[in-house]
């Protein structure tokens, strides 16, 4: 397929720039995947009515440390340092721009004595690893990177001077355990500890994996076949006890967002058995991929022309998810990171 059959018309106002509170006031459209029809408007609270005892609930538990920090070269030129993980005390992978101005050596100044130094190369589309000094020591500089450091929303989200404090808090899941990502899976921001805990007295397991979001979720697709894109690579760590509840499950596999779905199928050794473990996944779910794992999902309002949303598409179908999209653009509802959600499953009955 082309990537032109994965496009659709987003107003721009259309887009969410802040999230709404409480977390689980957002509104939820629910699909049927097996007839592609759009079964009810109601809002995230209201998703225990819409599980039953048996189901299991799959949570990615990855947590946003990920930090965008901008300074200074040594000619007065801004950069900007984009930290994506920790490799030691003051030590990160970063992406850097300019990159092609910021190599091995380079220096970057930021407020208060913070400086980063290009420590070696990674690639040649501004991958670097850089160390960080406070006032020429290590020592303090993490405090500083952790105070100066702004969230590092997607690129569609403005940039503004509201509370860091507040912006980090919600720009993450409320069951987000393992540092790693350089983005939140944003289908599970809706959840409240409240409602994880209606779910769970309703009869609804919970299982709990980890898929580090990488940098390159923000990269577009820029092969219009499909078939030539290669997707990025991404860390999932899938512990026995998740692969267990995987196989013990009686009621539907519902995953929460694209990254659970990606880390199940990637694992998938079987008809609703997983390997349990850690290892990389550069899998890409596009039409005509076979689920072995996940039957019902959570998700957001994607990107036109993006990898989530030829992910949905694959999974509910071309035609009914564009039809879906279409009909909560009609009806106001939010899209991306900070919007609405979607629960798509077969069974939905109104």
């Amino acid at each position: 397929m082309h990537l032109s059959d994965f496009d659709y018309a987003l107003p721009k106002e259309r887009i969410a720039q802040t999230a709404v509170e409480p977390r689980d006031s957002s509104r939820l459209l629910l699909v049927n995947r097996e007839t592609g029809q759009v079964a009810a408007h109601r809002h995230f609270y209201d998703l225990p009515e819409y599980l039953r005892a048996g189901d299991l609930l799959v949570l990615n538990e990855t947590r946003v440390n990920a930090l965008r920090l901008r300074g200074h070269r040594q000619t007065g030129g801004i950069a900007e340092v984009f930290l994506t993980h920790r490799i030691a005390e003051g030590l990160w992978r970063a992406l850097v721009k300019p990159g092609k101005s910021l190599r091995e050596g380079a220096t970057v100044s930021f407020d208060d004595g913070l400086v980063a130094t290009v420590t070696g190369i990674v690639d040649e589309r501004g991958s670097r690893t850089v160390q960080f000094t406070r006032d020429g020591h290590i020592e303090g500089a993490e405090e500083l990177i952790d105070r100066l450091g702004r969230v590092p929303l997607p690129p569609y989200i403005a940039d503004s001077d509201d509370d860091q404090a507040r912006v980090k808090r919600r720009y993450q899941t409320v069951y987000a355990r393992e540092p790693g990502s350089a983005a939140a899976p944003t289908a599970g921001l809706h959840f409240t500890d409240e409602l994880l805990g209606r779910i769970a007295n309703k009869g609804i397991r919970i299982a709990r994996l980890t898929l580090h979001v990488g940098v390159g979720t923000f990269l577009p697709i820029v092969a219009d076949d499909l078939s030539q894109h290669t997707m990025h690579s991404e860390a999932v760590s899938i512990p026995q006890e998740a692969a267990d509840a995987i196989a013990s499950a009686k009621g539907r596999i519902i995953g929460v967002g694209t990254t659970v779905l990606r880390a199940l199928e990637s694992a998938a050794t079987g008809s609703r058995t997983v390997q349990a473990g850690r290892f990389e996944t550069s899998l890409f779910v596009r039409p005509g991929f076979e689920f072995r794992i996940v039957d019902s999902l959570i998700t957001n309002f994607h990107m036109p022309k993006s990898t989530l949303l030829v992910l949905t598409a694959a999974f509910a179908g071309r035609e009914a998810i564009l039809s879906a999209y279409a009909t909560a653009l009609k009806e106001d509802y939010r899209f991306l990171s900070f919007g609405d959600a979607m629960f798509i499953a077969s069974d939905i009955k109104i």
